[in-house]
């Protein structure tokens, strides 16, 4: 009955129309965002214990320490700098500096002696009577306010206009609001306001850290070495309970900036923005160090987080998507091509991009293959040379898999250079070439073929160049050919299938139903002999996939709800188990790589309407992960519904820094976990990309750490970033930039 129904399907499908599908689908206007990165200035031991950073009208930077003033020196995006003595003005090496800050955006200095500026000719110069000061705000008409900790001094032109002290407390900073001239002192247990000559208690509490003022004037927020405090000024009442779902509740500093409220702990900053949620900098993808002592307002628009180790600048930088694609296209080509394939780089020195090497990869063939969709994409919207250009090299690549081992239509994994297999990955798996000067990595996998096909259909139906385009044809007929020759495996150059290269029926219907394997084994196949049947027009391709969908059941292992996957059953195999105790996100890549082929490269409409259920149904599960790649591989379907604006999101807050630096978001407190589950979710909202480990698409986007080395590898954005957003621009669901 099934094999009846089946045919009767087919056939309606080939008297339907292929008219294009009309549902109008929202697009994303490339508009300029901000986009976030840091330049990070390191300290070293002899420039003694780092105290405040501020920066002035002329973007001048300067860092107080204990050992006297500092500068940044040499540092950029990527490549760091460091704090150098600064002795720009050489009479302050004589001062005993305790304090630095800025009055109306000049630096303003605190010795023992007087409150100081190289600002206004020079003509500040106030002195006061607490020889051991550490503390001071200005106020209106260059009065200031000086504290010891202990006692408080209000100048003006070295006269006294009151003194007094906290009743007992320690005074731990000043802020001045200037609309209702009241100076704020924040003691260790108490906050006060002094107006002309009155010191007002105006709250009580305990184990007062930092504070500021936002820039409104209308609340205080105050840290503490558990949360921090938010505090009316109209109502001189605290707003709530103290906040403690952060982050990082230990509070060193606090500093009002624009719109956010920037915070320092002792693990990290963070902002608090407009709608609640935080931005957290954290790791040395942001800061020297994640212990934070001062934060400051920097130029243009940038956010000075001084640490222990040194100042990181959080800078904000105005670009379109398009403009982020052009930054990610030259890392690709400056430092991750490595024989034409798309590499990291890794063995790298603490985050240092001009050391380490071009490394191989299990999956090189997959992550250049991801690359060259992204390029082909690109250069089918662009038309650019140099895209082409990048296509022709990884093209090249991509063929030598084929002509580099001895088995006829078997891709290699990879290829080297001879006499490096044992400092390669996996060198059991690496074999000897023909060539003398070359060697092959055996053991090719599933998600190579898969990546493979998509690249080669993609090229065969989108560039316009004759012979790259009859390469890629032959490509599909060459690799297609072997599995179908031998019954759906891949066979190694041992004569046996490779672990994963199976998609015959006996592999994949030994499964139970629930697992998987059996779902993806079915799509992909059937989208692989689907591409190849469109470019070849070889009956034998289309005759097979066919008869995996209606003899045995392929069709229905695809169609199959993914909300029926899960753990095999007590009574199944020990593969079956193995390949069923948690979500694989390898398999999500493979899935969508695939559905290219799958949906683009239909037989009839019918097949693609239900296609396009089971790729809707697959998105469904997926839509937690906010993956930018999943959402627009489902656009191609043609649904209006597919979360662009977490596509454009995932796109926007990727990290420009592609490093692998040590991220720690397990001990965090603003976020919601789950308890352990099949899929492997650990939050119930998924972190940005640039709060979480950097990862490929076969990553689980709900990965909170990243342990072990530190900034010893960076990867490539050809696949990561490249591909999702030149498949957006080609699909048009995402526009050229709009300025």
């Amino acid at each position: 009955m099934r094999s009846t129904s089946f045919l009767l399907l087919c056939c309606l499908g080939l008297f339907l129309s292929c008219s294009k599908n009309t549902t109008t689908q929202p697009v994303y206007e490339d508009v300029p965002f901000w986009q976030d990165y840091s330049v990070k200035y390191y300290s070293e031991p002899t420039n003694g214990t780092l105290l405040s950073a501020f920066s002035d009208r002329n973007g001048v930077v300067k860092i107080l320490s204990s050992a006297g003033l500092f500068q940044p020196y040499d540092g950029q995006f990527l490549y760091h700098g460091k704090l150098q003595a600064d002795g720009t003005y050489r009479p302050l090496k004589d001062k005993k500096i305790a304090a630095l800050g800025v009055y109306e955006n000049q630096f303003v200095f605190l010795d023992d002696k007087t409150v100081l500026s190289n600002a206004w000719a020079g003509k500040l110069f106030s002195k006061h009577a607490l020889p051991a000061s550490r503390i001071f705000a200005g106020g209106k008409a260059f009065t200031f306010l000086v504290s010891d900790g202990k006692s408080l001094q209000l100048l003006k032109d070295s006269t006294s206009l009151w003194k007094g002290d906290l009743g007992g407390d320690e005074v731990v900073s000043i802020r001045y609001q200037a609309d209702t001239d009241a100076f704020w002192i924040l003691g260790k247990k108490s906050l006060h306001s002094l107006v002309g000559n009155q010191l007002t208690n105006a709250f009580q509490g305990a184990a007062f850290t930092a504070f500021d003022i936002t820039d409104d004037g209308k609340k205080l927020f105050i840290g503490t070495p558990d949360g921090y405090i938010e505090w009316d000024i109209a109502t001189k009442k605290q707003v709530g309970e103290i906040r403690k779902k952060l982050p990082w509740t230990e509070i060193t500093a606090v500093d009002a900036i624009g719109d956010k409220v920037w915070f320092g702990s002792t693990n990290g900053a963070f902002a608090l923005r407009t709608d609640g949620k935080f931005d957290y900098y954290n790791g040395e993808r942001w800061l020297p160090s994640n212990s934070v002592v001062h934060i400051a307002e920097g130029p243009n628009k940038s956010v000075l987080v001084l640490t222990t180790a040194g100042l990181g600048q959080i800078c904000f930088k105005q670009m379109t998507l398009e403009e982020k694609a052009m930054y990610y296209e030259e890392q690709v080509r400056s430092r991750h091509i490595r024989n034409g394939f798309n590499a990291s780089l890794d063995n790298m020195e603490k985050g240092n991009i001009a050391s380490g090497y071009l490394a191989d990869s299990d999956n090189d063939g997959l992550w250049t293959s991801m690359y060259l969709g992204g390029e082909i994409f690109r250069y089918a919207v662009t038309k650019d040379k140099d895209a082409l250009q990048n296509c022709r090299e990884a093209l090249d690549a991509m063929e030598r898999l084929y002509t580099i081992n001895p088995v006829p239509g078997f891709p290699s994994r990879s290829f080297e250079r001879s006499g490096y297999i044992p400092q390669l990955a996996d060198p059991e798996r690496w074999q000897h070439a023909a060539d003398p000067e070359w060697d092959w990595k055996a053991t090719t996998s599933s998600d190579e073929a898969v990546g493979h096909i998509f690249a080669f259909g993609a090229m065969a139906e989108l560039i316009d160049d004759p012979d790259m385009k009859s390469r890629a044809i032959t490509l599909i007929d060459t690799l297609m050919g072997h599995i179908v020759k031998n019954n759906y495996y891949l066979i190694d150059y041992d004569g046996k299938p490779t672990t994963w290269g199976r998609w015959s029926p006996e592999y994949v219907n030994a499964m139970p139903k629930n697992v998987g394997d059996r779902k993806i084994t079915s799509s992909n196949i059937t989208a692989m002999l689907q591409t190849a049947y469109h470019f070849t027009k070889k009956e034998i391709y289309k005759e097979k996939a066919l008869e995996l969908m209606q003899k045995h059941g392929y069709l229905e292992n695809l169609m199959r709800p993914m909300k029926e996957i899960g753990p095999a059953p007590g009574e199944a195999d020990d593969l079956s188990k193995l390949l069923s105790d948690g979500w694989n996100h390898s398999d999500d890549e493979m899935y969508f790589v695939s559905y290219w082929g799958l949906y683009r490269y239909a037989f009839n409409d019918t097949l693609k309407a239900k296609y396009k259920e089971a790729i809707i149904d697959h998105w469904e599960i997926e839509r937690p992960e906010k993956e930018g790649a999943w959402n627009i591989f489902t656009a191609l379907t043609g649904t209006s519904e597919f979360d662009l604006n977490e596509a454009a999101w995932y796109l926007r807050e990727h990290p420009l820094d592609l490093i692998d630096w040590a991220i720690s978001n397990s001990h965090r407190k603003d976020v919601e976990k789950l308890a352990p589950n099949f899929r492997n979710q650990t939050l119930k909202e998924v972190l940005p990309p640039d709060e979480r480990p950097v990862q490929r698409h076969n990553g689980n986007m709900f990965h909170l750490d990243r342990t072990g080395s530190n900034g010893t590898s960076e990867h490539s954005a050809g696949d990561i970033w490249l591909l999702p957003y030149w498949m957006g621009r080609y699909l048009n669901v995402i526009s050229a930039p709009k300025k």
